[in-house]
């Protein structure tokens, strides 16, 4: 990995300051552990479009499937739509380039996800479930970019992969910068087995992609190179294209095994594909083996550490079994 830090815009209230509408500040595991590691841009909508703190609750309403979304501070019956859209727009539109968004969950401004829509500003009014509207501007308009919410990314899967999407992205910027072919050739070199696990039909068209440089402009194989990547990310890993590609390390040096240390790296997979052990317990005998054996073509590989170990939590290596 470069020493590059990726650039993660985050949410105001979590952990730097005491702004949501209650006056109250929410703490963030991963914001915390992030600190060390990223170039933190903070944004609190509701205040720098000049609210108070503490303020009156806003929420969104929308009375029917044909009306616009609309931000309302339901006590008072304010609208703040306007001031909301034209904020986030400047706001974005301002910002450098950045890897990833850590927003706050099912707020009515930053919330991606599950944020109520009330059919009117009135309380004890119905409510279906959406998007903030500055939250929804960022989706539209930064799609390669690892997007969570805090709440979601307590989850060890979904965590994992903003992670390891925020430092590929990160990392793909930083060649960006040269469009040199060679830089996107090792960087497909390197991230090979890992966007295997995400995406085996995205690899192949990936790899067209670069194949085809004779043909296309630098800037042209990097803008579809781009498009590709972020379909390939789309999704999370399947556990048995995790298991696929595991297998497939360990092809590289299956030949110098014993028996018994086949069986046992082979048990060991198995464990993983029944629940009984994480992902985490074959991932490291698989690299220790590559190291011992000095297969560069492993060590080197992104699979292996897509971003700092030292942004997992200890407790979360029985975690994240579910398939």
């Amino acid at each position: 990995m470069n020493n590059v830090k990726p650039v993660v815009v985050v949410s105001r209230c979590l952990g730097f300051e005491a702004c949501r509408y209650n006056g109250q500040m929410d703490g963030c595991n991963l914001v915390d552990k992030l600190n060390d590691y990223v170039e933190f841009i903070t944004v609190c909508p509701e205040v720098q479009i000049g609210l108070d703190t503490p303020r009156e609750a806003i929420r969104i309403v929308k009375e029917d499937e044909l009306s616009p979304a609309k931000l309302v501070q339901h006590v008072t019956e304010r609208e703040l739509s306007t001031e909301m859209f034209e904020f986030g727009e400047e706001f974005l539109k301002g910002l450098p380039k950045v890897d990833g968004f850590l927003l706050k969950s099912k707020s009515p401004s930053c919330g991606i996800k599950e944020v109520k829509i009330y059919k009117s500003a009135q309380k004890g009014s119905s409510s279906v479930k959406g998007k903030g509207l500055f939250g929804e501007l960022v989706i539209n308009k930064f799609p390669s970019a690892a997007i969570e919410d805090d709440g979601r990314v307590k989850n060890y899967n979904i965590r994992q992969h903003f992670l390891t999407k925020l430092y590929i992205m990160k990392n793909f910027r930083v060649i960006e910068e040269s469009m040199l072919i060679e830089d996107l050739v090792e960087f497909h070199s390197t991230n090979k087995l890992l966007l295997m696990s995400y995406n085996q039909k995205q690899l192949k068209i990936l790899g067209r992609i670069i194949g085809s440089h004779g043909e296309l402009s630098a800037k042209q194989v990097y803008e579809e190179y781009a498009i590709n990547l972020n379909l390939a990310l789309n999704k999370l890993p399947r556990y048995t294209s995790n298991i696929n590609v595991l297998i497939k390390s360990m092809g590289y040096f299956s030949d110098k095994l014993t028996h018994r240390e086949k069986e046992f790296i082979l048990n060991t997979i198995e464990q993983y594909r029944e629940s009984k052990v994480p992902f985490s317990v074959p991932l490291y005998v698989i690299k220790s083996n590559a190291i011992r054996f000095e297969e560069k073509n492993l060590i080197n590989q992104t699979f292996f550490e897509p971003y700092p170990l030292q942004l997992d939590n200890v407790t979360d290596s029985g975690k994240g079994l579910d398939k």
